[in-house]
């Protein structure tokens, strides 16, 4: 029965509408920000899932930037490396030549120089983020070094980085500081590849380093006019061991490079997998979201088209009221 007073058709109507409404604001509000949980409010749980998981997310991206500056490092280091291996299989072709009856030997020896002074350029130019790892110039050279490769997250909660390591002493070429300590600029004893067994020691060092002292007792790798070919098979030797030392360190450092690569490779696969695991758990589905806000967009219609004719019979009661 209807109520002049009281309409309970419009109050159910408007109850209604006032339901739509706010299901039509929450779907509206997901919509526009793209996130069906937005704030701890809406899913304290997914929430703080999405925002740890986000806080991985960020934690990566500094890794991958770490992994980026350690692979820049490693490049350089073995461009030069490289370039180290070329010059010294040249100088001991040099060498080798030099044994040929009628060489010119002061001339190959220009040419030795000239090999030599490529080497201290070489070396002395690989440089990255203020730090070489083939020429040193410190008392005390920091030849550990490493590159951040990922994170780990305990049980509780805990955070612990692991990194890549390399030993830098083995790529060290040449120290102004300390001859012995550079590859380039040590003595090697010629006996140790003498199989004669005389045991004479005939220590050799290839170059003496810019601004740096010679080793002591040794000679240089350089050969004139009355250099023997018992000094040259020390010096071919000597430089030979000092090619096979740099192709080593040259070989490590291009698996400390792969090693780097696999990992960032990893990591920003890792990056993406939490990104879309985020996404599941609090972004929005807008397929669906559309389909819900057209529905709400229509109920809301008919809530006002029904609250409109709840309202509308009572003002035709009123009518019939007044013209009795």
């Amino acid at each position: 029965m209807s109520n002049v007073t009281t309409n309970p058709a419009a109050s159910a109507a408007l109850t209604v509408l006032r339901g739509i409404n706010k299901d039509l604001g929450v779907v509206q509000q997901q919509v526009s920000s793209g996130y069906r949980i937005k704030t701890a409010s809406d899913d304290p749980t997914y929430w703080s899932m999405a925002t740890t998981m986000r806080s991985d997310q960020s934690s990566l991206s500094t890794i991958s930037d770490a992994l980026g500056l350690g692979s820049s490092k490693v490049d350089t280091a073995s461009t030069a490396m490289d370039s180290v291996v070329s010059l010294l299989t040249q100088i001991q072709s040099k060498l080798v030549s030099a044994k040929e009856p009628g060489t010119d030997k002061n001339a190959v020896n220009a040419d030795i120089q000239q090999l030599k002074n490529q080497l201290q350029s070489v070396t002395q130019s690989a440089s990255f983020s203020g730090e070489n790892w083939l020429y040193n110039t410190a008392e005390q050279p920091n030849t550990q070094q490493s590159v951040i490769s990922n994170f780990t997250r305990g049980a509780g909660g805990q955070v612990s980085l692991t990194t890549i390591g390399y030993d830098s002493s083995k790529t060290l070429m040449i120290d102004t500081v300390n001859p012995q300590r550079g590859l380039l600029t040590m003595n090697v004893d010629a006996s140790t590849f003498d199989t004669s067994g005389s045991g004479t020691a005939r220590n050799y060092y290839l170059l003496t380093a810019d601004g740096g002292s010679a080793p002591s007792g040794g000679a240089e790798i350089a050969i004139s006019g009355s250099t023997t070919d018992a000094q040259l098979t020390d010096m071919i030797n000597v430089t030979n061991s000092l090619l096979k030392s740099a192709t080593s360190a040259d070989s490590t450092l291009g698996l400390m490079k792969s090693n780097i690569n696999d990992q960032s490779d990893y990591v920003s696969k890792l990056t993406d997998t939490i990104k879309s695991s985020v996404g599941d758990l609090v972004d929005t589905n807008m397929e669906e979201a559309a389909v819900r806000q057209s529905s709400l967009q229509t109920a809301q219609q008919m809530g006002v088209q029904s609250l409109s004719i709840a309202n509308s019979m009572a003002s035709k009661i009123l009518i019939i009221l007044q013209s009795k």
